[in-house]
């Protein structure tokens, strides 16, 4: 897997997404994390997996970035934004990035990792078919995977779905 090459700056933010992921798993839930970045660089909203003990299984970050951004920025600032994130965007929340209107992706694991970790696991695939970010908003710009941090999320998303794991 090739290396993607990312300024200091991107990686402090990437490792913030990295760690929420931690976050997420700390409170019982799978390990993803995400943050908006404005065109120039500041940190505007950020925010983990929540959809454990919910019912709801659209409490993803990424979709809560992408509402946050609706509702509180214009389309030319949410166009400049970048989110970065733990885990490549599912279609779901890949559709609302796009629709919304939102700049590039910067991201430390695919989605086909992530279906190769859970399927050495013995797990069910998502039950929405994982589909590259490009397949779903062709014309964005995305960057990731992230072989370092991806290696990291790998162990956070055993840990997630250990046998032994009990609920906080």
């Amino acid at each position: 897997m090739s290396s993607v090459e990312l300024t200091d700056t991107e990686h402090r933010y990437l490792e913030r997404a990295v760690e929420l992921a931690e976050e997420a798993l700390r409170a019982g839930d799978e390990p993803f994390g995400s943050v908006l970045v404005s065109g120039d660089g500041r940190l505007l909203a950020e925010d983990r997996n929540r959809v454990r003990g919910l019912g709801d299984s659209t409490r993803h970050p990424e979709f809560e970035l992408a509402r946050w951004a609706a509702a509180r920025l214009t389309a030319s600032q949410r166009a400049a934004a970048t989110v970065f994130t733990s885990g490549e965007h599912c279609p779901m929340c890949a559709a609302a990035h796009g629709w919304v209107g939102l700049g590039r992706i910067v991201y430390a694991h695919s989605a086909d990792q992530l279906t190769q970790w859970l399927a050495e696991m013995g797990l069910p695939s998502s039950p929405v078919r994982p589909l590259p970010v490009r397949e779903v908003v062709p014309d964005l710009v995305v960057r990731g995977p992230v072989p370092a941090l991806a290696d990291r999320l790998r162990e956070m998303h055993r840990a997630a779905h250990a046998p032994t794991r009990g609920t906080p």
